[in-house]
């Protein structure tokens, strides 16, 4: 590192020196009078770094009026007329000058590396006062050693690979989020579990499955009711369900609902179960082992179990939608 110019202390750009060439272009200039006499802007042959094409631009008087006395450097978007209509191209980069005395390289960037947007309006961005004349000219500083100068830069391309989701909430109407599953001679089923018709809430297909001698720990004693997503969760989406799983009661309407239980998130305002669905968890389904103890499904006078039929509901309350 060395100290530079006060002049050259500019908040926005960092400046310093290295060793090691720029990894993706250089440009030699030979006989550098005759184009400084010119005044004319530089433009480097084309190269081609992260899928798009650039070009180097030297201006020896400067690129504005009120920047006369200093070199600027800039790097620029080439052959922008083949380029589509509203194009956008993100970089960051660093433009240097060698140093041919002491094999160094003055580096110079915006500060951080910012990340600069090269669109129609902006198809050049660089450096207005890259260097002073008088220190480039001065063949002590090593930049211009017999009327020859070495430029180059580094260019970092950020493509925008954005995916886009739009998570969105949507609430229940009653009349088509609730499926009410009968299931008649319930005493006489042997099989250890099973399953409702499917029905669609939001283009997203549900099941119930019931264990009518209970499920996991709760066998024998209870009667286990469980909400099952059905083949969309092979596609690796989260669904969030806001939801009620209920018996209903035949004779005194007092119907057994899931309030909140220790296995799934519950919003404690309404006591609503709240659960995300994913394919990613073990547990592909909500619900509860224990949901009615089989001791009060079987007592005739509870209301739950009449005429040997079970009514077993599913009402979804909140589901998210994902687009």
């Amino acid at each position: 590192m060395g100290d530079f110019p006060t002049i050259l202390n500019d908040p926005l750009i960092t400046r310093s020196k290295r060793h090691f060439p720029p990894n993706n272009f250089l440009l030699k200039i030979e006989s550098y009078s005759l184009l400084s006499k010119t005044g004319l802007e530089c433009k480097s042959e084309v190269f081609e770094l992260g899928g798009h094409k650039w070009r180097l631009s030297l201006y020896p008087k400067g690129i504005e009026k009120n920047e006369n006395g200093h070199i600027s450097l800039c790097l620029a978007i080439a052959e922008t007329g083949k380029l589509p209509l509203g194009w956008e191209v993100n970089a960051s980069f660093k433009l240097f000058v060698f140093d041919q005395i002491r094999d160094e390289r003055l580096t110079v960037q915006d500060v951080g590396g910012a990340i600069k947007r090269f669109n129609d309006i902006n198809s050049e961005r660089g450096f207005a006062k890259f260097l002073p004349l008088d220190t480039f000219n001065d063949a002590s500083q090593g930049y211009l050693v017999n009327n020859c100068c070495v430029f180059g830069a580094e260019v970092f391309v950020h493509e925008r690979s954005v995916r886009r989701q739009c998570l969105s909430f949507i609430e229940q109407k009653p009349n088509n989020s609730t499926l009410t599953w009968k299931i008649e001679r319930f005493s006489t089923l042997n099989e250890e579990q099973y399953c409702s018709q499917e029905f669609t809430v939001e283009d997203l297909q549900w099941k119930l499955m019931v264990y009518p001698k209970g499920d996991a720990w709760a066998k024998e004693k209870a009667l286990s009711v469980f909400l099952c997503p059905c083949n969309w969760l092979l596609s690796d989406q989260n669904v969030f369900a806001e939801y009620k799983l209920r018996i209903r009661n035949q004779i005194k309407g007092k119907h057994k609902e899931i309030r909140g239980k220790s296995n799934i998130s519950t919003c404690f305002k309404s006591c609503i179960p709240v659960s995300w669905f994913s394919s990613l968890e073990s547990e592909e389904s909500w619900g509860y082992p224990d949901f009615l103890l089989l001791k009060d499904l079987y007592t005739a006078s509870k209301g739950f179990l009449v005429n040997d039929t079970l009514l077993v509901e599913a009402e979804i309350l909140v589901v998210s939608k994902v687009q």
